[in-house]
């Protein structure tokens, strides 16, 4: 299957990229994360309107590793370095504004409960998605050193084995967001019905957003 794959496509160890692409897109991270925020406080509609973002950003930065801006990037450390830290601030403040709005919530009288929700009821899930997923360290660090080892370079259409690769990105990250999707949708009610509880997990998703921006800080190529 392999060989045919490599003969037909350009594509190299077709399986060990799958397997490798699985357990990367279940390990958690921003995406996963806001996408279960948004559904289990707005519900399944919105959760989709997240994870389209994230379908969006994460093409984005597909055609930017299939048009050769990973191998800049790994040739300008300098520019590495700009993108990287530009990413980590945008995920921390990320994180900080949420961590914001869970302490504004907790404190909040009964007047002011209604008003007092997280930054996500008053966001756009798409175009925040979007962003998070341009931003997200797991996603950023795997399509510039993952990804492109499984291109032949040698084989006359590139874009055809990128494509496809994409492709099964796309699949195996929309299986896991419609999962966590529904999941979030569950939790919506008992959300609804607990306000500290809403607020309790706006606050770990911060925490989380911060060490997401840190571990960006730090990556290195």
């Amino acid at each position: 299957m392999n060989a045919l794959m490599h003969a037909t496509f350009g594509i190299t160890d077709f399986w060990t990229f799958l397997i490798g692409t699985i357990f990367i897109v279940l390990l958690p991270g921003p995406n996963s994360l806001y996408v279960l925020s948004v559904a289990a406080q707005r519900g399944i509609r919105e959760g989709y309107r997240g994870a389209c973002g994230v379908f969006l950003g994460d093409l984005i930065l597909m055609v930017l590793s299939a048009g050769g801006v990973a191998s800049l990037l790994k040739a300008s450390p300098a520019l590495f370095y700009v993108v990287k830290y530009i990413g980590a601030a945008y995920l921390g403040w990320i994180g900080l504004q949420m961590l914001r709005s869970c302490w504004r919530t907790l404190r909040a009288r009964a007047t002011a409960a209604a008003s007092a929700a997280t930054p996500l009821r008053e966001s756009k899930p798409f175009s925040k998605a979007l962003v998070i997923s341009l931003m997200n360290p797991k996603a950023i660090l795997f399509f510039i050193s993952f990804f492109i080892q499984f291109v032949d370079p040698q084989f006359s259409s590139p874009l055809l084995s990128f494509g496809l690769l994409g492709l099964v990105c796309e699949l195996t990250s929309f299986i896991y967001l419609t999962a966590i999707i529904l999941v979030g949708a569950r939790l919506a009610e008992a959300f609804r019905r607990r306000r500290r509880l809403s607020a309790g997990m706006s606050g770990g998703v911060g925490a989380m957003f911060i060490g997401f921006g840190a571990k960006l800080a730090t990556a290195t190529l």
